[in-house]
């Protein structure tokens, strides 16, 4: 979901049954479903490399419908479900087979995401004998751990070479994305901004709903009026005020026009603005840290003249060198394109004064990253707010590092309808 950064949650609660039909919710610990479905899944006797792709796999599909909420926006009260048909194998009470708990223990907060993408991936998959998807076939995993693939290798062979392995995820207890009370005219803050931005995703497949530019996080008039649009076309109480359920029907369709649920999403390329100082960074650096510091660049250099627009890529070049030269000099800094804690505090501190004056106002201070280059009169249109998790990072596996990495298919989805095979098929 757009608010939430992913995360490890404690607990997950799974459903017995088929969506739509009354079953029994079980509540397990994560590291218990993943080993639950793993046992469920494939083998212990297969190879460590296959074991290990396959497992990363089910925590990635799993993650995937936490951070997405994709029962919760269909008005549920799980997270997942037990059957095939639509996620992942699972069988209460089962017995676990030992190695699998131990390769569980070692990596279940770590999770494969696309490179430039936040949401775990959808990592779907089957058996690969009995049935195909579009996925990983399970016993086409130990075909090829058995000629000496590793578990990243035979991910990337199903899933892409631009996937990447985020380890050591923030564990924390399982929260909804909705901001805890209403959000109407005069609300100001993160939630705002990104009720701000998933109106305008949506707005682009139903340009009824007016666009709110830019995105600053005020909910002022035009957001109230693409609010009761919104909620007209969708059959929802017309009063411009964002409760829960206009909160979550908002939810389902941003992820249904991004795809975030499914393997060929879109991508939510998010990023939170953690304003801490990364550590030193230099040309040739890369990351999260970077990206955060050329973001501030962008927004100075329609201030200075000196400082010249710079791509907000997380790649340290020598445009972003310049940049950094540039503010240094004009700050009375020791020129030498190195970005420690000195230069870092003071374009901090320069960026608070050029934000406040951007915005005219002082206490709603939101702000995120798109990727995208930032233009006074487009101002992120598409930036999102987020809480940064202290921990997440890359493996050495993944380029560069990031301090955090929280859905609609394009068509009205009612429970029953299907995209194919979501998680495992019976072995």
């Amino acid at each position: 979901m757009p608010v939430v950064l992913p995360y490890v949650p404690e607990t997950i609660t799974v459903h017995l049954g088929l969506p739509d039909q009354w079953a029994e919710n079980v509540t397990v610990s994560f590291p218990e479903y993943v080993k639950n479905v793993a046992s469920s899944e494939i083998y212990p006797t297969w190879e460590p490399a296959a074991l290990r792709a396959n497992v990363l796999a089910i925590i990635s599909f799993a993650l995937n419908r936490v951070y997405t909420e994709f029962y919760r926006s269909r008005g549920y009260d799980f997270q997942i479900t037990a059957t095939t048909a639509y996620d992942q194998k699972f069988i209460r009470g089962r017995n676990i087979f030992e190695n699998i708990s131990r390769l569980v223990d070692e990596i279940f907060n770590s999770y494969i995401r696309r490179q430039g993408f936040v949401e775990p991936l959808a990592a779907k998959f089957c058996n690969g004998t009995t049935s195909t998807c579009q996925g990983m076939s399970q016993w086409g995993s130990q075909e090829l751990a058995q000629r000496g693939m590793n578990s990243m290798n035979i991910l990337r062979f199903y899933y892409g070479d631009d996937i990447e392995l985020v380890e050591n995820a923030p564990v924390r207890g399982l929260r909804e994305s909705y901001p805890g009370s209403p959000l109407r005219l005069g609300s100001v803050g993160q939630h705002v901004a990104v009720l701000q931005v998933m109106l305008n995703r949506i707005a682009r497949n139903y340009p009824a709903i007016p666009r709110v530019e830019p995105v600053l996080g005020d909910f002022d008039a035009a957001t109230e009026q693409a609010v009761r649009e919104f909620q007209r076309i969708f059959g929802l109480e017309v009063d411009g005020i964002v409760g829960k359920a206009t909160w979550y029907r908002l939810v389902y369709l941003y992820v249904g026009v991004t795809r975030l649920s499914e393997l060929a999403s879109q991508g939510q390329s998010y990023y939170a603005v953690e304003f801490e100082f990364p550590g030193t960074l230099r040309q040739g650096d890369r990351g999260s840290g970077v990206r955060v510091m050329q973001h501030m660049l962008q927004v100075l250099a329609q201030f200075d003249n000196g400082i010249s627009p710079i791509a907000v890529d997380g790649q340290f070049g020598p445009a972003t060198a310049q940049a950094v030269r540039a503010f240094q000099s004009g700050a009375g800094l020791v020129v030498d394109a190195v970005v420690g804690p000195l230069t870092w505090r003071a374009m901090h501190d320069e960026y608070l004064n050029a934000m406040d004056y951007l915005r005219g106002r002082t206490d709603s201070f939101v702000y995120g990253l798109s990727g995208q280059e930032f233009r006074r009169e487009e101002q992120t249109e598409e930036s999102v707010p987020a809480f940064a998790p202290a921990s997440a990072g890359f493996s050495s596996e993944s380029e560069g590092w990031t301090e955090g990495a929280g859905s609609f298919p394009g068509r009205e989805l009612r429970m029953g309808s299907r995209d194919g095979r979501q998680g495992g098929e019976d072995l």
